[in-house]
């Protein structure tokens, strides 16, 4: 039954969504909680700022598998019904809501930055690489982390809305999905605006001015 089927899908890919890379990896490795510091965000570049990047690949590890994983298994369960495409933009949809909202972490989790990339790359690796390009871009010219977010989350929505122009469910779902992320930003953009934003040091030893 489709109805089931897609009812399945979108529970479990929301609770992949609620394990967080960065708030395991705290646990694990300083028994702490990294939203406890810094902006208070539970993803990458916090978690970078504050305990270094000597742990930060299984953070990317865990984020963008958990992102991987609802794609295709949601992918699969809509598949008989003809709609494996949207099946898997659905598990992007919801693994990224419950990586931003957690239930099981009190709603606070992170920007959904690691899982949309991931999400490019196993639905259309074009939109994928675009958005590594131009997140690269971005922040090596300013080390602004906000900024190559910001820009790669409107490539994401723009890219499948090109690609996919035939399929308005795709459209609708890339829109939302690169608009929550740019939302997510919205502290970040008025900081950028501002020239208060902080740079980050993706590379180094976690801060940066």
């Amino acid at each position: 039954m489709l109805s089931y089927s897609i009812f399945i899908a979108a529970l479990v890919s929301y609770l992949l969504g609620n394990l967080n890379g960065a708030v395991c990896m705290s646990a694990i490795v300083a028994g702490d909680d990294v939203r406890s510091h810094g902006s208070g965000n539970a993803g990458l570049t916090n978690f970078i700022r504050n305990y270094g990047r000597r742990s930060a690949l299984f953070v990317v590890l865990i984020d963008a598998g958990k992102a991987v994983a609802a794609c295709l298994c949601a992918g699969l369960l809509l598949e008989p019904y003809g709609l494996y495409r949207e099946g898997m933009m659905l598990g992007a949809a919801a693994v990224i809501l419950g990586h931003d909202f957690p239930a099981l972490l009190g709603f606070r989790g992170g920007k959904g930055i690691l899982c949309g990339l991931a999400v490019a790359m196993t639905m259309d690796w074009r939109v994928g690489v675009a958005l590594v390009i131009v997140f690269a871009g971005a922040y090596f010219l300013t080390q602004y982390v906000s900024l190559g977010s910001v820009l790669g989350a409107a490539v994401f929505s723009i890219g499948f809305s090109l690609i996919y122009r035939d399929s308005p469910l795709l459209i609708a779902a890339a829109v939302f999905l690169g608009g929550l992320t740019i939302f997510m930003h919205r502290g970040n953009i008025q900081r950028l605006l501002k020239g208060e934003e902080r740079k980050t040091n993706l590379f180094g030893k976690g801060k940066s001015s």
